[in-house]
């Protein structure tokens, strides 16, 4: 068995993907990975090399601190160990790349701020809320998007969770009833989805024959459409606190434009 010691100054994530990725190019080899991560000080350095003395392999090691990583090189070099390094010669061509110096900040990349907190909670949120999921917790939601099926309520969801907004999205069925808490949340913050009929009929088209299914059933049949759309206008009428916007021919991205411009202060913004 061959010994491959990962060393870091942070979790250790990175210098073993790095070192897996690379061990992916010889088969059948047999590997043991040691990962040893927090390494900031010389009293780290020397416990680390001394399990590998016990055990020699080679060594990878990921230390933004330029000064532990000039240890790891002596002491690697005295106790006539393999290392290579990894990250230091990458942070010397980009500093002189981008003319400045790097921060030497041990685990930078792992140090989540809020504003990633906030928009993961909001993907996941959204997740949990798709397609009339979990109703009890529409009142939760930045903003709840109704529509029949087919009018992009799961992608501009998904699209604006990640602008940071808890996004629920709830199907409309003609002849049955949607759940009791759409009417129970603030009225300001649900959006209906409108389309128009010949363009709802081909996207369903195309979602049947992706799933090899014949496009001649009611779902895409043009009257049928017709009659889900008519009952949907009549059920936005019902509503007019709702914002309802028409989503024929827009990207999700132009869709999602207009409902944050038009909803304007009330919901926070990106």
């Amino acid at each position: 068995m061959k010994h491959v010691y990962l060393l870091s100054d942070a979790t250790g994530e990175t210098v073993e993907r790095v070192a897996r990725a690379a061990l992916t190019q010889f088969k059948d080899v047999d590997v043991k990975l040691h990962r040893v991560g927090q390494i900031r000080t010389r009293d780290d350095i020397v416990r680390a090399l001394d399990e590998v003395s016990r055990e020699p392999g080679i060594i990878f090691y990921t230390l933004v601190n330029t000064e532990l990583a000039q240890l790891v090189r002596n002491e690697t070099e005295a106790r006539e160990l393999e290392a290579v390094d990894l990250i230091t010669p990458l942070l010397f061509k980009l500093a002189e790349f981008l003319h400045m110096p790097p921060q030497k900040l041990p685990g930078l990349q792992y140090q989540m701020n809020s504003e990633y907190y906030r928009r993961m909670e909001a993907v996941d949120f959204t997740v949990k809320q798709d397609d009339g999921q979990e109703p009890r917790n529409l009142h939760k939601a930045d903003i709840v998007l109704v529509g029949v099926s087919r009018t992009s309520k799961t992608p501009l969801s998904m699209y604006l969770a990640h602008k940071g907004y808890k996004v629920a999205n709830v199907p409309l069925v003609q002849g049955i009833e949607p759940p009791k808490e759409l009417t129970q949340v603030e009225q300001n913050r649900v959006v209906g989805l409108i389309i128009e009929p010949q363009r709802l009929v081909d996207i369903r088209s195309a979602r049947l024959r992706n799933l090899r299914q014949s496009p001649r059933g009611s779902y895409a049949d043009y009257k049928q459409v017709e009659d889900e759309l008519s009952f949907c206008r009549r059920f936005f009428r019902s509503h007019p606190e709702w914002l309802v916007i028409d989503v024929t021919n827009k990207s999700v991205e132009e869709s999602a434009a207009e409902i944050l411009s038009r909803l304007h202060g009330e919901i926070r913004h990106d």
